[in-house]
């Protein structure tokens, strides 16, 4: 089986990220793709396994197999946490829609740290090219101060939210070039602080829950394999 025909094939779930899911597109903006596919039980009854992820078949396009996936969102990865909360959902399936009654067992205060991590990593990025051409790459400076603000937010009430809502003009404004890098300097340490604290008081559990992620994925694994005809689903994995 082809790496493309598991995503055509079987996919649980599939969004839309980036600036139309942060309610930042414009005219020009592009359509990214995101998905879980749930790779058959019986592919990795093989020496060789399948994919944990997939470019395409589409442009833009790109797809975790759905252990992956959970794995990366129990570290409280930015991208995948992100995914899950898209506003925009292209298509879902009953495995999906389990998958996605799963979002809360993946938020945790983990999420300060890669998150920060994240940022910091970024941050480091505009720096340089600060220092070398004299003014960062705006749009990135403005997805950045995008990221801070969920971060925050998440921390403050435990829900992450991925539409920029009434913030949209301010950060446009920012990747038009037309904020001072100063002031975006300032904003991003402000946020940064105001993460923070929140850390300390936030809703959120310390840990994810990894029991019910792995409670779903041992099902949807069952599952698969009933389908073939080797497994009955009251068997083992």
């Amino acid at each position: 089986m082809l790496p493309e025909d598991l995503v055509r094939d079987h996919t649980v779930y599939a969004c839309v990220m980036g600036s139309r899911a942060f309610g930042l597109a414009t005219d020009g903006s592009d359509t990214d793709r995101r998905g879980v596919f749930q790779a058959p039980t019986e592919l990795f009854w093989r020496f060789e396994k399948p994919p944990t992820h997939v470019e395409g078949p589409a442009d833009e396009q790109f797809s975790w197999e759905v252990e992956r996936f959970c794995a990366l969102a129990l570290r409280a990865n930015p991208n995948i946490l992100e995914c899950l909360h898209s506003p925009l959902v292209e298509y879902v399936d009953d495995t999906g829609r389990e998958l996605l009654a799963l979002r809360d067992a993946f938020l945790s205060r983990q999420a300060h740290a890669t998150f920060a991590r994240y940022a910091l990593g970024q941050r480091k990025k505009l720096e340089a090219d600060v220092r070398q051409h004299g003014a960062p790459r705006w749009k990135h400076a403005m997805h950045l101060l995008r990221l801070l603000t969920s971060c925050r937010d998440l921390l403050r009430t435990g829900e992450l939210t991925l539409d920029v809502g009434a913030a949209r003009e301010p950060l446009l404004a920012v990747k038009r070039g037309e904020v001072p890098w100063p002031e975006i300097e300032s904003r991003m340490v402000r946020l940064a602080d105001e993460a923070d604290r929140a850390s300390h008081t936030s809703p959120l559990p310390p840990e994810p829950d990894h029991r019910r992620v792995e409670a779903f994925l041992t099902a949807a694994r069952r599952r698969s394999a009933a389908r073939t005809g080797r497994l009955t689903a009251s068997d083992g994995p």
